[in-house]
């Protein structure tokens, strides 16, 4: 199988280290296009949709395959092998930290830093663990999504993006959300919302930055510093941007956190 025909993979930029750029749910990979040509001088640049996202091959998505984020981050390693890839910056959106974690710990020689962009270990709370949502709220997330998807991304996209000045945002968040085939959406939905990667934290051994954004209704603050707690070797980032869409709503102020981030490594 051609890899980087399944996962419509683009190369870019004139640097020799890779940076690998993963997407959330409902998203794609040209959502990062105000992010990456900060770094295209200095990084070979990996953009990707996940199977069933984008401009993915359809026809290659497997519902055993991905009915957990294992498949995805198989996704990931998958590109890596056939790009022969070595010592990578992963940068991960919302499900996708999760996703390149359980990369990293299967491959760890693909990777060389982790930077997670409102990760949550997971979405719901349980006991003394704040995710952010009662179970109840994700069941009836996903029974909307059955009854009524276009309303349901009409009602969730503005929410998640939370710059109600700039209202393109969430159209195109919601346009993308309802161009996705809606059975595979469902799922993913699904595998993202009742995941628990708690127990994978302290199983990464690669240094990471944690960007937590400011009033994100999918990852809340206690997430970001849970992850932090948990990680070994990583660093916690508030930013001012609000919302759960920081490489759109507020790319500058990703990119520097990100540079800034990779200087001090050096």
């Amino acid at each position: 199988m051609n890899i980087s025909k399944r996962n419509n993979v683009t190369l870019l930029g004139k640097g020799t280290t890779p940076m690998i750029f993963a997407h959330g749910f409902g998203c794609a990979q040209h959502m990062w296009r105000d992010v990456w040509p900060a770094f295209e001088n200095d990084y070979q640049i990996i953009l990707f949709d996940y199977v069933g996202s984008g401009n993915s091959d359809l026809s290659a998505y497997n519902h055993e395959r991905y009915a957990n984020l294992n498949g995805y981050a198989e996704d990931i390693l998958d590109i890596c092998k056939e790009l022969n890839l070595k010592n990578s910056i992963f940068v991960g959106h919302s499900v996708s930290s999760m996703i390149g974690i359980l990369a990293s710990i299967k491959e760890p020689d693909f990777f060389r830093n982790l930077i997670l962009i409102g990760p949550s270990a997971k979405y719901i709370n349980d006991e003394e663990y704040v995710g952010g949502f009662d179970r109840k709220d994700v069941e009836e997330l996903l029974v909307t999504m059955d009854k009524n998807y276009e309303g349901w991304a009409n009602f969730l996209a503005p929410a998640m993006m939370n710059n109600a000045e700039r209202p393109e945002l969430a159209g195109e968040l919601t346009e993308s959300f309802c161009s996705t085939d809606h059975t595979i959406a469902r799922q993913f939905a699904k595998v993202t919302f009742f995941s628990d990667n708690r127990k994978d934290l302290n199983k990464v051994k690669h240094p990471t930055l944690i960007m937590q954004c400011s009033q994100d209704i999918i990852a809340p603050v206690q997430v970001g510093q849970y992850l932090s707690e948990n990680i070994n070797g990583s660093s916690l980032k508030i930013m001012k941007a609000t919302g759960h869409c920081p490489h759109m709503s507020a790319p500058a102020e990703t990119i520097e956190i990100m540079k800034e981030y990779l200087q001090s490594l050096n």
